[in-house]
């Protein structure tokens, strides 16, 4: 381990570490009192001074994705004062694709763990621990004075229920005068008589004075069974309707009830849930895309007929492989055979790309993540189908490595098994397009046999859509692609 050293010792002994005395000369040396020290008291000495002291080995917080920004400690698979070799394990980092284990370049000890496990939203050069040399004294290792440790890890405190702001409000009416909410209609009508609401009585649902309750106060006023009696204008201080008092359980309140978080089964609440690294980034990515990407959308049907029979005859020999996996083979052929296709976007116009690397969408718990199935064309059925299964497994236990979801040149969405007949996907960009899939059914359609006759036959289809990004594949192109990828999926001999 690369360190380095400051000494703190007798001329003598320097001389001979830096090879200008002889070896004689270090034979004995002055002790304390001047008492000769023999050599060997003399290199015990020298590595139990404290002058002679090794610069640690900072661990500082990994670029582990193109995308990354920062990243949770989820592990830590060393202890402090645990030996650690080069190619050690030594912590377990979310980064917003995946669980990543970080591999320790020095031999040496773990002296000092900066950041816990469970440390979250930790940015990128961040110093998160310290390893030191063998033989040095790791408990007492001090912290870099550059780098201070971060804040303890807090617990999420608990919301408090929020303060009723103060505000004036009109004088409340004297007792056995009732409030009632009124119409528009019955307000013009009171208002221009002179009249009270709380001189007649609300017909109206949930306690509303109506139109006719006005009316019918207009019209005792002119039979002289009651008198004129305005309302005093409301005070200039006056912000808010009054609060109505406890009325019927049909009323509806006056002033709607404020939302407190972190209260559940309480009316107007809510619960906040934690958003990880990987939905933070999913969220950012889709929002770029659709403001950014002229998405534009092509749809076909493809009878899958042909791929059902062969897919059979494999499960007889023994050879497992889905219908995903000939849609993955057939849009590999079909980029292959238009490498116009094959294309991404960086910014300032179109790059080929040299390889077809499909991105298969996987759904997890954290997130969706698109693990690769690089150079899909060349490889054959039971490959894809080995490949995808191992690579959604990774994925859902979070142990895909960033190769192996970095880049992509066109992705897949099968969305089939969920009993989806058809969506549109969103683009992931840089790549130029996505491929959605929904499921496979029996559709009855008329068809002609050799003889030109029509008859009724049931055929298996499915829907795909293709978003693409307009600046690279156009509407021609991206119609031309269906119809080859249709070609190439309902003739599956086209894949061997």
């Amino acid at each position: 381990m690369a360190a380095s050293w400051r000494l703190g010792c007798d001329p003598p002994l320097l001389r001979y570490l830096l090879g200008l005395g002889s070896r004689r000369s270090l034979v004995l040396t002055a002790g304390a009192g001047g008492r000769p020290v023999s050599r060997a008291a003399s290199c015990r000495w020298l590595h139990g001074s404290r002058w002679l002291q090794a610069d640690p080995v900072k661990i500082l917080m990994p670029s582990l994705s193109p995308t990354m920004e920062q990243g949770n400690i989820v592990k830590w698979l060393k202890k402090e004062g645990e030996a650690v070799s080069a190619g050690d394990a030594l912590c377990e980092i979310e980064t917003d694709k995946a669980v990543v284990t970080l591999d320790s370049n020095d031999d040496g000890i773990l002296a000092k763990i900066v950041v816990e496990e469970g440390a979250k939203n930790v940015k990128l050069g961040s110093l998160i621990g310290l390893i030191v040399g063998e033989g040095e004294d790791w408990k007492n290792v001090e912290i870099p004075e550059a780098v201070s440790p971060p804040p303890p890890i807090s617990k999420p405190a608990v919301p408090q229920p929020t303060p009723q702001p103060q505000v004036s409000v009109k004088k409340e009416p004297a007792a056995g005068t009732l409030q009632v909410r009124l119409s528009p209609a019955a307000r013009n009508i009171l208002e221009k008589h002179a009249l009270d609401a709380s001189q007649g009585t609300a017909t109206g649902p949930r306690g509303i004075f109506t139109k006719e309750d006005a009316l019918q106060l207009v019209k005792l006023k002119q039979m002289g069974k009651i008198t004129e009696s305005r309302p005093a204008p409301a005070p200039p201080s006056a912000s808010v309707p009054p609060q109505a008092p406890a009325g019927p359980p049909s009323a509806r309140p006056m002033i709607p009830a404020v939302s407190i978080p972190g209260q559940p089964n309480a009316v107007g609440t809510f619960t906040e849930i934690p958003a990880s690294n990987i939905r933070r980034v999913i969220a950012k990515r889709l929002t770029e895309s659709k403001s950014t990407v002229p998405h534009a959308y092509a749809t076909a049907n493809c009878d899958v007929g042909a791929v059902l029979k062969v897919r059979q005859d494999l499960v007889r020999d023994d050879i497992k492989v889905s219908v995903n996996d000939f849609i993955i083979k057939a849009a590999a052929v079909t980029l292959k055979q238009m490498p116009g296709v094959n294309v991404s976007w960086d910014g300032e116009g179109p790059r080929q790309l040299p390889s077809v690397d499909i991105s298969v969408a996987v759904a997890t718990d954290k997130g969706l993540i698109t693990p690769i199935i690089k150079d899909a064309a060349a490889k054959g059925l039971q490959e894809i189908a080995d490949s995808v299964k191992a690579l959604s497994k990774k994925a859902r236990d979070g142990k895909l490595l960033p190769e192996e979801y970095q880049g992509g040149s066109f992705s897949i969405s099968n969305l089939g098994m969920f009993g989806i007949d058809e969506f549109s996907a969103v683009i992931n960009p840089p790549q130029a397009c996505i491929l959605a899939v929904g499921r496979f059914r029996p559709v009855l359609k008329l068809t002609e046999d050799e003889e030109g006759n029509t008859q009724l036959k049931q055929h298996q289809l499915i829907t795909v859509t293709m978003s693409s990004d307009s600046r690279v594949v156009d509407d021609e192109l991206a119609t031309r692609f269906l119809e080859s990828f249709k070609a190439n999926l309902e003739n599956p001999l086209r894949l061997a």
